[in-house]
Order: structure tokens, then C-alpha cells, then sequence
């Protein structure tokens, strides 16, 4: 039995992201269910009671970005932040644009909440997603592009940019919205999907 346990969801974009670079950094796990649909919290460790939370060297990492960082420092192959302060500044900013921007308005509880307060909450919750995700992935699409000329988000192999960016390509199918005019995107994630780091962490192959 691995030594390292990740308290998961299979729907988490933030679990979803921690999956595909345990996976990448080729680490064994175990994963423990936290079923979000439920209702079930992580406050056992984490007051959040969000997921993901890793134990690892008997400590307990909470917060996606800061998990694959501490991930890549203590086992720096295959980097997942590039080898230049350039790269990372460029990586750091494009995952950002989807972990920090992207998704804080489009995480449930705060759609829940919102959608909650309008006559039609499901066409409201629907309408929401499409909007933000639409705005953001349009966005990152020119950022990529004036970023990079690989076949991933930065260079020619996947970092946490494109770790952040499957969950959401993910995300935006879930909810209708089309990315296929998003030729960068949808060709960096025809790319991602045919890596089996990739594949084993896609939601449906964990549930």
C-alpha cells in the first residue's frame, strides 16, 4: 500500500489536477473518496473542507497549486514549472488564469448560491458556467498563443499550465460550452488526452 493517500472527488477540477501529476511524476497513491455530492466535508483534515488534501512524508498538503509545486520541488522530473524563471513566470500565469480566475466563480458552492437566488436556478447555473468559462478559456487562448509556439500550453511538454487546463476543457463540455472554435485549446487537449497520465486521471476513469 503506497504511503502517500489523496482524499479525492472524481468531479474535482482541484483533485482532477493533483491525479494528473501524481500521475506524471509517475507516484503511487491511494485514493480516498470524499463524496462531495453527498454532502460529505474534508474538515478532518482540512477546515476548508475541501479537497484534495495529500498526506505525504506524514504531512498533510492542502490547495491544488501548492501541492504540484511542492510535488516538482521534491521530485523535479519531469518538471512541471520549466527550468527558466521566464518559463515559470509564463506557466504560473496561464494556470492562473484557470485556477484563480476561472475557477473560484465557477466552483459549485458559489453557483449553488447564486443560481439559488433567481426565479430559474438550473437556466441561471447553466447560463453562469458557459459565461465564465467562455470568458476565461477565450481569454487564455490568446495568452497561450502569445506564449508559446509548442504543442502544449508552454513548450513541448505538459506543465501545470496544461494540468489545470484538462480539468477545465473537462468543465466546459460538462456544461455545454463549445471550444472546438478555440483551435489552440482543443489542439493542446487532443494532445494531453492521449497521454495515460492524462487518461487515468480523467474523472470517469477514477469514479
Amino acid at each position: 500500500m503506497s504511503d502517500i493517500v489523496l482524499y479525492d472527488y472524481w468531479r474535482s477540477s482541484a483533485s482532477y489536477r493533483v491525479r494528473i501529476a501524481l500521475n506524471l511524476k509517475q507516484l503511487d497513491y491511494q485514493s480516498k473518496v470524499v463524496d462531495l455530492a453527498a454532502g460529505e466535508k474534508l474538515v478532518s483534515h482540512n477546515p476548508q473542507g475541501y479537497v484534495p488534501a495529500l498526506i505525504i512524508n506524514g504531512q498533510t498538503l492542502t490547495q491544488s497549486l501548492s501541492i504540484i509545486e511542492y510535488l516538482d520541488e521534491l521530485y523535479p522530473p519531469p518538471p512541471l514549472l520549466g527550468e527558466t524563471a521566464e518559463a515559470r513566470q509564463c506557466i504560473r500565469a496561464l494556470a492562473h488564469v484557470i485556477a484563480m480566475d476561472i475557477h473560484p466563480v465557477c466552483n459549485l458552492n458559489v453557483v449553488n448560491y447564486a443560481s439559488n437566488l433567481a426565479p430559474d436556478s438550473d437556466a441561471v447555473k447553466g447560463d453562469w458556467m458557459k459565461h465564465f468559462i467562455g470568458k476565461g478559456l477565450t481569454a487564455l487562448e490568446q495568452l497561450i498563443n502569445d506564449s508559446s509556439s509548442g504543442s502544449f500550453c508552454y513548450g513541448d511538454y505538459p506543465t501545470l499550465a496544461d494540468i489545470c487546463l484538462m480539468p477545465q476543457i473537462y468543465n466546459a463540455d460538462r456544461w455545454g460550452f463549445d471550444i472546438s472554435p478555440l483551435t489552440r485549446i482543443s489542439r493542446i487537449g487532443r494532445q494531453c488526452a492521449k497521454i495515460e497520465a492524462f487518461q487515468n486521471a480523467y474523472p470517469d476513469a477514477v469514479r
